[in-house]
């Protein structure tokens, strides 16, 4: 849909600009502000120390699974029938919490994404409101992300306004 309404873009792009004079376009990585914007730096370490927690109690989890399936293995000839199924099925259902677990915390709409979600969004909205006030301020026609779907092939670095944007985030 992005490359299609890029596509549109470009093709009206030489029509609209015959009437309205001359276009000015700009474009900004939206990766290296991320990467160079102190709040987004921030916010991922945040994310990277919810991540932490979870690996680690993942991880805790697993190695409990794997302690009992080793002791399973090792005493499974000598156990009787019914000891055999009680560890046999307190394995399935360490199994099962390890995957419930996974899928909580990772899974497409487990915590991570909301947390993604929660603590990012803010910080998009605040360079999404630079890239803005950028554009007015420097009479800007359009400006596009080239970190993303929308990929520029040629663009001349006159026009990358990824500093004026860095600069604009660090007087608020």
């Amino acid at each position: 849909m992005k490359k299609l309404s890029l596509l549109l873009l470009l093709l009206i792009l030489p029509f609209g600009g015959l009437t309205n004079g001359q276009l000015k376009i700009g474009y900004v990585d939206s990766d290296s502000i991320m990467d160079k914007f102190p709040d987004a730096q921030d916010a991922r370490q945040k994310l990277d120390a919810f991540i932490q927690d979870w690996q680690a109690e993942l991880t805790k989890l697993e190695t409990n699974w794997k302690t009992k399936y080793d002791d399973y293995e090792k005493r499974k000839l000598i156990m009787t029938d019914q000891t055999r199924a009680e560890m046999e099925s307190e394995l399935i259902k360490l199994e099962q919490q390890i995957g419930d677990y996974r899928e909580k915390k990772f899974g497409t709409n487990g915590e991570l994404f909301q947390k993604q979600d929660e603590i990012m969004k803010p910080i998009q909205n605040k360079v999404f409101t630079a890239v803005k006030d950028v554009a007015k301020d420097e009479g800007f026609d359009f400006v596009f992300d080239r970190s993303g779907d929308v990929m520029l092939l040629f663009a001349k670095d006159e026009y990358d306004v990824t500093a004026l944007v860095l600069e604009k985030l660090k007087l608020k």
